[in-house]
């Protein structure tokens, strides 16, 4: 392959909702750009870039994936990335590598929950966009209204380049508005339309959408506006440069038109991201910090700088180890070469370094900046780690993965496999930033989370196909926490003889509520030597080991206030057990009449809906014992904010999903901790002892 300047490179992100066709355009690009002779598709099993097998049978982008187009004289990275939210931590490492966008719109659907959401992505790192309307083939495809809905919701920046020939079955090309030239696709037959006239019936229409794009360029220039408001002719040349300034700047989103899987449209796309796409050296430089500092210092993007470069995604594969996908920052990355990953503090020997092509890797002697690469076997690298050069150490800042939203309790299907469950997920977990697994002591549960139940069923497939080993799910308890509202004294005596030395134990303790948060205090207000001081401690360790199991309903016991002020012992049968087990005694008496209630965690949730979905939604959460905090309006989306009992959110993405038809979407955060309603709590409480007396 040939070398490229980083001036000639072309990183480009295709983000849309699922199944607006990002993997069928990405395809169709690749076949007109000639970077593949056989044109993919995602049916039939076929795609370059949805190579994985776990996407083959599901007929979804799992993954993210990379492809280059060596196309007038530019290299064009292109990067398909998963449009279901479930696997948004590939769509946002994705959005990261990209210097620019292509947005999906479906032309039968116009915008959908998880358009605003990518536009957010694209919007949080400051890339600019360009709209392409596919599926204008479909049934009810209707450009006028998808292009006045998007004008509304995403503002005048959006310009129209083309208007489609026909629609439905009748779609077969566009009109071009900056060359003012009918490209005519045939059916069946992907490659370059053939450049013809504009048909008669639309040449009155194509006058006037020209005359408004022209209007929009001329806005993002002082120099064209001026010229425009005083009527002059404007250059096609002087009209391109001003384009391709307006749309780096993000002042213009164009909208193209396209039919992805009869390849309709894809050659004006590549033509435009040649034309005017912004190389990575438009961004200039990027952010980053000294390692061990937090001070923030930037960096140019050039070759002639010292060696970085962010590893955005991580893939394990079967035969080869981990693969390592980059973008370089700054310098080249050389084969042969040892780096530093300031982030692990360690040293790696590059010895391979790949150009991809979906699941073929292409060895190349060096990546330069701006380029994307991979590399394999590097031994302490994970994603979003820094790879530089010695000397020169930065830290590139890394890329702000979604939180997980779901969480599920996990166990081996089999005893005695817990080693090879641990060992395969520890694979995983370096794979996919947004999948988490701990072991929680509080409800001694191991929990996974991740970012919706088909993201935690994609993991376990993983699991069971690599590791050979099967799990099993199950809800999760619920992290409640036990704390009193009245205060009470109790006498904890422990006496038990067994015809040698026996064991004595007297202690009276006072227990007091404390504010929230501030944890737990213990007091000794002895006098006389009641309890000689030496017993104490144990005193002390037998209330903390009852707090951890609970008094009430089996919970960790929090802000709680625990005074020692009388009790007894005997001078021979008295020890620190025994006043362990005494105190012990004495709290659960205590806890049990000192008005006990259960806390439980509330979670701030942001649930994004079609406007029509928002009544059913609102009832829905309102169900779950949750609270409005606010609803703002997006265009024809609704963000409902609420703060909702984690116990009521066991599955309520899929509920969501059902309730929306796959539009709906949502987050959450710990916010609190909160009170238990007392019927509820009461339930929790007779359930743990009844399982308590069945043991």
């Amino acid at each position: 392959m040939k070398e490229y300047n980083t001036a000639d490179i072309r990183n480009v992100v295709m983000v849309s909702h699922g199944g607006a066709g990002k993997t069928s355009l990405a395809e169709s690009l690749l076949f007109a750009g000639k970077a593949t002779s056989r044109f993919g598709k995602v049916d039939d099993g076929s795609s370059l870039l949805d190579y994985g097998e776990d996407e083959a049978e599901r007929k979804i982008t799992l993954n993210l994936a990379v492809a280059h187009i060596e196309y007038k004289n530019t290299k064009i990275n292109l990067i398909d990335t998963p449009g279901y939210a479930d696997f948004y931590g590939d769509t946002k490492a994705g959005i990261r590598a990209a210097d620019a966008a292509l947005v999906l719109v479906r032309a039968d659907a116009g915008i959908e929950v998880g358009t605003d959401k990518v536009w957010e992505f694209t919007g949080e790192v400051g890339i600019p966009r360009l709209i392409v309307m596919n599926r204008m083939d479909k049934e009810h495809a209707d450009f006028d209204k998808v292009l006045a809905q998007l004008q509304d919701h995403y503002g005048t920046s959006v310009a129209p380049m083309h208007i489609p020939v026909g629609a439905g079955d009748g779609f077969s090309g566009v009109v071009d508005l900056l060359t003012m030239k009918y490209y005519k696709y045939e059916r069946g037959k992907p490659g370059a339309g053939l450049m013809q006239d504009i048909p008669g019936d639309l040449s009155d229409r194509a006058k006037s959408m020209r005359e408004k794009l022209i209007e929009s360029i001329a806005e993002s220039s002082d120099e064209l506006l001026e010229a425009y408001l005083e009527g002059k002719d404007i250059q096609q040349d002087a009209l391109v440069g001003a384009l391709q300034a307006g749309f780096k700047m993000g002042k213009i989103v164009p909208v193209f038109c396209s039919a992805a899987v009869h390849g309709i449209g894809a050659q004006q796309i590549l033509d435009a991201i040649a034309a005017f796409f912004p190389s990575p050296l438009d961004a200039g430089e990027f952010k980053c910090t000294k390692p061990g500092s937090t001070e923030e210092i930037t960096r140019k993007i050039s070759v002639d700088d010292p060696f970085a470069a962010l590893v955005f995604k991580t893939i394990s594969e079967p035969h080869l180890g981990d693969m390592s996908i980059f973008k370089v920052y700054s310098g080249a990355f050389k084969e042969g070469t040892e780096v530093q990953n300031s982030v692990k503090g360690s040293s790696e020997k590059v010895t391979q370094l790949y150009s991809l092509m979906g699941k073929e890797r292409r060895e190349v002697n060096k990546v330069v900046a701006g380029d994307i690469g991979a590399t394999v076997k590097l031994r302490d690298t994970s994603t979003n780690d820094t790879l530089c050069q010695k000397g020169n150490q930065v830290i590139i800042d890394p890329i702000k993965f979604p939180r997980p939203v779901v969480r599920e309790a996990l166990f081996p299907k089999n005893k005695g496999e817990e080693d090879k469950v641990s060992s395969g997920m520890a694979r995983l977990l370096q794979e996919d930033p947004t999948f988490t697994m701990v072991v929680d002591p509080e409800i001694k549960q191991t929990i996974v989370s991740g970012l919706g139940e088909l993201h935690l069923a994609v993991i376990l497939e993983r699991l069971k196909k690599r590791s050979g080993v099967e799990v099993l799910l199950e809800k999760p308890r619920i992290p409640y926490r036990e704390t009193i509202k009245g205060k009470a004294e109790k006498q904890g005596k422990y006496k038990k003889q067994t015809g040698g030395r026996g064991q004595y134990g007297d202690v009276w303790l006072r227990i007091e509520p404390m504010p929230r948060g501030e944890g737990f205090e213990f007091a000794d207000e002895i006098v006389g030597g009641a309890v000689p001081s030496k017993f104490v401690p144990a005193v002390e360790k037998g209330v903390k080991e009852t707090m951890e199991k609970g008094a009430y309903a089996g919970y960790n016991v929090v802000d709680v206030k625990a005074i020692i002020y009388d009790g007894s012992f005997h001078p021979v049968d008295s020890s620190d057990m025994a006043f362990k087990v005494a105190a012990s005694m004495a709290f659960k008496k205590a806890f049990l009449e000192a008005k006990p209630i259960l806390l439980e965690p509330i979670m701030n949730i942001t649930v994004t809906v079609p406007e029509e979905n928002l009544g059913d939604v609102m009832g829905d959460v309102s169900s779950r014992r949750g609270k409005i905090q606010g609803v703002e309006g997006k265009g024809n989306l609704q963000v409902v904010r609420a703060s909702v009992p984690l116990a009521e959110l066991y599955k309520y993405s899929t509920q969501l999903r059902s309730m929306t038809q796959g539009r709906g979407m949502y987050e959450n955060e710990f916010s609190h901790y909160e009170e238990v309603p007392h019927e509820i709590a009461q339930k929790i409480a007779e359930e743990h002892q009844t399982q308590a007396a069945e043991k």
